[in-house]
Parts: structure tokens; sequence; C-alpha cells
């Protein structure tokens, strides 16, 4: 600043010595040539002088502005990012800092090139303290501003202070977007035995946010943190207790730092079984072995049919059926979970 103080005195000092040498010159006389000479003998020294004093009050200028303390203090902006159409806490931003007099104030937002977009107040009596205001993300016209960083602006009129709050805001728009999703394995039993007892979704998301699983359409698990790969577990159960038996909708929704909510991803089937059967009704010749199908994640399951029973791993199993014609039911148990089976014993098969 001292600098640019010298340079702008240089011109006016060079200038009233060239006119005073003029002057004195063209006075005819032996004082006035021996005077000419004298100031042009001199001016150097003058000009030095100059420079001098204009650097010392410009020196003490700044110093003093450095002594003045500054007319507002506590600044914060909070959310720093939001997003003004996502209808939800993070939809608007508090600007807020503390007057240490009393004036009036004009706060406005400054896009990136300076200008304003929005007129917060104009000119409003406030007394010494906090200073709260609120932005919606919109300007003037009630339209919602481009995506980008906005600073806040305070004019302190009775200050005759203008300041750039040293707090950008970022306004974000964009909803996010899910890029992969993978749910593993499709079937799964919730029966603690350590085998699928849960289902695992991984996913990716195009920027930071926050995932949530919803399950047949209603929110099941919310995701801590908002990094963007990530996966989530589920076994099944609300508040202890399994789902119902059968197929589920599983979906990922994602909400960035802003507050903006993706579109809910395409809905992919898990099916919650313990143990299923292929087949519900068994029609075969006494005393001849059948084939059944069994899906189970436990390692045996248990079978009982008429006075026999036993284990077996599940796949699919043969069974000898009992010797007497009639009706007959099959039983499989797996971890207290149970199906049945119509065996139908005829002859003549």
């Amino acid at each position: 600043m001292c600098r640019g103080t010298d340079r702008r005195h240089v011109p006016a000092v060079h200038g009233v010595l060239a006119s005073l040498r003029k002057v004195l010159a063209g006075d005819g006389t032996d004082a006035g040539r021996r005077i000419a000479r004298a100031v042009g003998r001199f001016a150097p020294a003058a000009l030095v002088a100059a420079l001098l004093v204009a650097t010392a009050a410009a020196f003490a200028y700044t110093e003093r502005l450095k002594l003045t303390p500054t007319p507002i203090k506590g600044t914060r902006v909070a959310p720093k990012l939001f997003s003004p159409v996502c209808e939800c806490e993070t939809d608007t931003t508090r600007i807020a800092f503390r007057l240490r007099r009393h004036d009036r104030v004009t706060v406005t937002i400054l896009e990136r090139g300076g200008d304003v977009v929005r007129t917060l107040v104009t000119g409003r009596s406030q007394r010494a303290g906090l200073v709260v205001v609120y932005w919606d993300g919109r300007d003037d016209l009630d339209r919602v501003v481009p995506q980008g960083t906005y600073r806040p602006r305070v004019k302190l009129a009775l200050n005759r202070r203008t300041i750039v709050l040293p707090n950008p805001i970022r306004v974000d728009t964009t909803a996010p977007r899910m890029v992969s999703v993978e749910v593993k394995p499709r079937l799964f039993s919730p029966d603690g035995d350590g085998r699928s007892d849960h289902f695992t979704v991984s996913y990716r998301v195009s920027e930071p946010a926050q995932v949530a699983l919803y399950v047949d359409g209603i929110r099941r698990v919310v995701k801590r943190g908002s990094k963007p790969v990530g996966t989530i577990d589920w076994n099944g159960k609300i508040s202890g207790i399994p789902i119902d038996v059968g197929p589920h909708d599983v979906r990922l929704v994602a909400r960035d730092l802003a507050g903006n909510l993706g579109d809910r991803t395409a809905p992919v089937r898990v099916v919650l079984r313990y143990i299923a059967l292929g087949r519900k009704r068994i029609v075969v010749a006494p005393g001849r072995r059948f084939a059944l199908l069994v899906s189970a994640d436990a390692k045996r399951v248990e079978w009982h049919l008429g006075r026999r029973s036993g284990s077996v791993v599940p796949g699919t199993i043969h069974i000898r059926a009992p010797l007497q014609p009639g009706r007959y039911t099959l039983t499989l148990r797996e971890h207290g979970h149970v199906v049945r089976a119509a065996v139908i014993v005829r002859r003549g098969l």
C-alpha cells in the first residue's frame, strides 16, 4: 500500500518543481536565475522528502486500520453446503455474525463474479449482538440459483464499512445417482446357523451420500457415513422378529450431503426361506423310493415319514415309501422350522 502511495505522489511533486523553475527562469533578473538554478539543484532532495512524507502517512493509515477492531465478529454459516430443492432440513442455510455496536445492516448474497443475486436484509436497524439471517438458495426473482459457490456480504451504513464474510456457501441441486447395486445371496435364512443368515447389498454412488435400504417399500436400514462405495447387511428381522417367509423386493435410495434425494433403484428380489420343497404332493407305489428336492442352508435336515425317520443333506433326497397304501405326511425340520408334503401310496403304479 505504501509503494502505491509513493507512485501516486511522484508526478505531482515533479510537476510543482518544473513549474517553479519555469517561472523563476523567466523572471529575467539575476536573482530569478539564481533561484531557478537553486531549485534545480535541490529538486531531488525535495522529491525524496515528499515521498518520505507520503510513505509515512500511508504507513500510519495502514497501522491505524490494523489497530481498529472489525465491526463484526463470530461469522458462521451452517450448513455450508445445501440444496434449495431437497425439501429437507438442509434446504436453507443460516448466516450469523455479531455486531460490536449498533448499526444499519444490509446483507446480500454474491455470486462468484461479485454480482448480487439476493438481498436478504436492507438497512435494518440492528443493535450490538447476534445477527441471524436465512437464505433459501433463491435470487431476488424467487428463482433457484445455479449450482456453485456464493458469499454473504454485510454493509454497515453507520460504520461505512462493507465486509464480505469469509464463509463460502455451496449450492448443490444435483441428486446422487446409484451407479451399481448387487445383492448376495438371493436366498437367505436368518436361523442363526451362520449359513446365509443375511443378505448383503453392495453399492456404488456417483458422489458421497447416505444410503438407505428399503424392503417391500419400507425403510429398514440407514447406512452410517457417506462413502460412495459400501455395503449394507440385513438379516430379515424387525425388532428381532423375522419377516414372512417368501419373496421380498429390495431397493436402495441415496441422499447426498446437500440433501438431494436420488431415485430408488430397480427392485431386486430376495427370498427368505428356511426349508423349501420342490413339490408338496408325491404319488408313489408301496415300498418304492422317491426323489424330492429339499432347499435349505442347514448342513442336514431331519425327516419323518410314517414310522421311519432320519437326516439327510439338503439337495435331492431319496426316501422309501411305506409298504401299506394310504396317505402319509412327510415332515422335514431345520432349526425348528417345519415343512410338510403329502405322500400318496398307491398300488398299480
